[in-house]
């Protein structure tokens, strides 16, 4: 049974950082692609970032390249979102998914297999 589990959401000021985290168990991220959507309050959920596994290639949403980062440790079976100079356009809850790696580049929900539970982030002075 494949499970992601997200972690370390919560409220951060404009400008500030967060890193939030995600656990994957049941699936081998070698094989996979694994990264990040958000969804704001009546809003479609958006592809944020995405990294293959194999190699490491990621890739970001116009609106947080340059600021956030994703990483993984395939020995942790854990992908990572570093968000830094956060605005509150940033405001969302974050899921975490996993797909084929073919679409590491299309990271959109329907090519998803495997979705978290989500995160939420607030970012607010």
């Amino acid at each position: 049974q494949v499970q992601l589990l997200e972690s370390g959401g919560g409220l951060g000021h404009p400008g500030a950082s967060l890193r939030i985290s995600c656990v994957a168990s049941g699936l081998t991220l070698d094989y996979n692609a694994l990264g990040w959507f958000r969804q704001a309050s009546g809003r479609v959920r958006e592809g944020v970032a995405s990294i293959k596994s194999s190699d490491g290639s990621a890739y970001y949403a116009d609106s947080v390249k340059g600021r956030f980062t994703v990483s993984r440790d395939n020995a942790k079976n854990t992908v990572y979102l570093q968000m830094n100079s956060l605005k509150p356009e940033d405001t969302a809850v974050y899921y975490c998914a996993a797909g084929n790696p073919a679409y590491v580049r299309d990271w959109f929900p329907w090519h998803m297999n495997y979705w978290g539970n989500g995160t939420l982030v607030t970012v607010s002075s």
